[in-house]
């Protein structure tokens, strides 16, 4: 189960998201909410990317206290990554699956299903941003990961990816029991995803539907 307490993300001294008490159990979950509603921070937030006060914790271990054992099993793909120019999609991967101990052949395995393996050998600096977003969905399935959160997983890429990725989480799920957060403003299609609750955040606190 994901547990958050007394959190609180502001900027600036700018409150962006309150939520005094949220227990997520484990399944596939979609948090639904505009443009701007802090989605992305909640999840850069669960992920261990930004600090915030509160506490989050996923299966017993503390995002603050168990900082290297927490993100071992919780993994996130962006909403618009970010990478180093200079760097090729192939190094920023396996970097991070050795950072994962990812299993031998699954990063091959990601990298084919999704033909990142056609141009991941090119610097970051001449992909498109169906190519970095690639990438990045790529790299939530690193490792032995318990919780993968997708942040807008099918914005910019195309349709055959877009299916990829429902049978991705799907398969992930069902066969592998991990958990799933996935963040779209749009709507997802449900009769492709085993999504058991819908989240909505809004007014700058997250509430179940």
């Amino acid at each position: 189960m994901l547990t958050i307490r007394n959190f609180l993300k502001s900027y600036n001294n700018h409150k962006i998201l309150e939520i005094q008490h949220l227990d997520i159990p484990e399944g596939v979950h979609w948090v639904k909410g505009i443009n701007g509603s802090g989605k992305s921070t909640l999840f850069r937030s669960i992920a261990g990317m930004v600090p915030f006060d509160g506490e989050i914790s996923f299966r017993n271990l503390s995002c603050k206290r168990d900082t290297v054992a927490y993100r071992m099993i919780v993994n996130l793909s962006e909403a618009e990554p970010m990478y180093p120019d200079y760097l090729s999609g192939h190094d920023l991967l396996q970097f991070m699956a050795d950072a994962k101990q990812d299993k031998p052949g699954n990063l091959n395995t990601l990298a084919e299903s999704l033909g990142v393996n056609q141009y991941w050998k090119t610097p970051v600096s001449t992909y498109s941003s169906g190519m970095l977003k690639k990438i990045s969905l790529v790299s939530a399935f690193l490792g032995s990961p318990r919780l993968i959160m997708l942040d807008e997983p099918l914005i910019t890429i195309d349709d055959r990816s877009v299916e990829i990725i429902y049978e991705l989480v799907k398969d992930t799920y069902e066969n592998k029991g991990v958990s799933f957060l996935l963040s779209s403003h749009q709507d997802f299609r449900f009769e492709k995803l085993p999504i058991k609750n819908v989240y909505l955040v809004q007014n700058q606190a997250v509430s179940l539907l």
